[in-house]
């Protein structure tokens, strides 16, 4: 039998169903009962905002699309350089703020190594502050978009959160945040070329554009933006074989050249070989004639040392 607070829902394993607590709009619960029945809910995807849950709203698939894309792309950053580690699959983490106490999840989250708080492997939760905090936003009401660019926003800061992204695979509520020494979000620059670089994660940067471009890893590894990260091992064994290929030429270039080289000394040792023998006929053929007028003088009477 349901109550209006539980729902059915249809077991893994064995069959039948079994009843969870369902949380209405606005429902309040304590931080411990949070812990215990909602944080990790069978299928929808709570916060806790000061005593009260909130459903995490469902993005359009184009902001999905952006999103995987980003988080890929800090996939392919981390095999480089190794400097920090990812929390998805909705892990939350606890704030402690000024007027509140918040339990948020993440789209994903990023923690450095460098953190005083470590993400273990084990953990199902984070139990610090995350260095950067990413948000695929939902357009699916104003006040979900607000929730995101306004109340997010001003929480990630005040718990130390260094920098916040928020996806919009429309474009339309994009943005890029670093945590300055006052403790206050503000926009960053973008460089030339409309490239965001970040502070958390340093070499990490990208192009506006391409959260919309979505370019693949094959089109980016010659993009001189993610040379740096995006399959760097790519980029070098690519350059490798280009270098070995070029030298393969010059080699084969190297060889033709010599294979003239020697013709041309052959073409030059046969001529001088035909002149020698040339001369020799000559020289013959004039001692033949010497001979032959020797014996016609001598014929004569007349010898031929006397002339």
């Amino acid at each position: 039998m349901t109550t209006p607070y539980t729902i059915e829902v249809k077991a893994y394993q064995g069959g039948g169903t079994t009843h969870v607590p369902y949380a209405p709009p606005k429902k309040q619960v304590t931080e411990a009962e949070y812990w215990e029945k909602y944080y990790d809910y069978p299928d929808k995807n709570y916060e806790w905002n000061n005593g009260f849950l909130e459903e995490k709203p469902v993005s359009e698939h184009v902001t999905y699309l952006t999103f995987v894309w980003f988080l890929e792309l800090v996939n392919h950053y981390l095999k480089t350089h190794s400097n920090a580690d990812l929390a998805g699959l909705e892990m939350g983490f606890r704030m402690v703020l000024s007027n509140k106490m918040n339990i948020r999840k993440p789209d994903f989250g990023v923690v450095l190594k460098s953190n005083p708080n470590p993400l273990l492997p084990h953990d199902s939760s984070y139990h610090g502050t995350f260095d950067m905090c990413i948000e695929a936003i939902s357009e699916s009401s104003a006040k979900e978009v607000t929730r995101d660019t306004v109340t997010k926003k001003a929480e990630y800061a005040q718990a130390g959160v260094k920098e916040y992204v928020i996806l919009d695979g429309n474009g339309n509520h994009t943005a890029f945040y670093h945590l300055n020494t006052n403790g206050i979000y503000v926009p960053v620059k973008p460089s030339k070329g409309d490239i965001i670089k970040s502070k958390v994660l340093p070499g990490f940067q990208f192009r506006i554009a391409d959260l919309y471009k979505k370019p693949s890893p094959e089109e980016m590894i010659n993009e001189p933006v993610y040379q740096g990260f995006v399959l760097p091992g790519y980029s070098e064994a690519k350059k490798a074989k280009q270098e070995a290929e070029k030298r393969a030429d010059k080699a084969e270039q190297q060889t033709i050249l010599e294979k003239q080289a020697k013709e041309k000394a052959e073409k030059r040792a046969e001529k001088a070989k035909q002149q020698i023998l040339l001369e020799q006929q000559a020289r013959q053929h004039a001692e033949q004639q010497a001979k032959q007028l020797a014996k016609k003088l001598r014929e004569l009477g007349i010898n031929s040392d006397d002339i």
